[in-house]
Parts: C-alpha cells; structure tokens; sequence
C-alpha cells in the first residue's frame, strides 16, 4: 500500500511560510526573552491582588524572573535589565505584604 504524499501549499500558503521564516531569521533570543520577562512580570502583578489572587502562580513568576534576569546582563541594555530588576524587587514585596495578608492555612 503505497503512501499518500501531503499535498503540495498552495501559492499564498507558500509565501505565508516565507514570510515567517523571514520574520524567525529577524527575531532575536535576546528579544524574545526581554518580551517574555515582560509578559512574566505583567502575569505575577495580576496573581498578587483582585480577583485574580493567585500567590503560588506570583511566587512562580518571581522564580522565573529570578532565573531569566541574570541571562539578559549583557544582551539587552543594562537600563532594561535594571528595570526588570527594580520590578523583581517591587514584586518580592508586593508578594510578602500579600503573603502576610493571607490567613493561616491558605494559599
């Protein structure tokens, strides 16, 4: 039984391929990361109050940032770093007043 061949991208499937790959050769890990430390960053304020509390997802996202931070010193800006490092610290604190606020036995 012989196998059946994928068929063959159509023409605007073809350049829509190109595109991306044209658009991966571009992107940087440097970048990728910076916008992931952002998105971590962005996702641990919203776990720490409202609604949304969620300390063990928080204290996740301050692990990840702990991890990602030193990797970026000297391939992104320092002041970006800087920053990131500065909302590193904000977060550690907004954790352990949100920590403090909980009741014995949650989480």
């Amino acid at each position: 039984m012989a196998e059946e061949q994928p068929p063959e991208p159509s023409e605007s499937e073809q350049e829509l391929v190109e595109q991306l790959q044209a658009e991966l050769s571009r992107l940087k890990v440097s970048d990728l990361l910076l916008q992931t430390v952002y998105t971590i960053s962005s996702l641990g304020y919203h776990r720490l109050s409202g609604e949304n509390k969620d300390l063990e997802q928080a204290r996740l996202a301050i692990e990840a940032l702990k991890a990602l931070l030193p990797v970026l010193e000297g391939a992104v800006p320092a002041e970006a770093v800087r920053d990131f490092n500065q909302v590193l610290a904000n977060m550690q604190l907004a954790y352990a007043s949100a920590a403090a606020e909980e009741p014995e036995g949650t989480d």
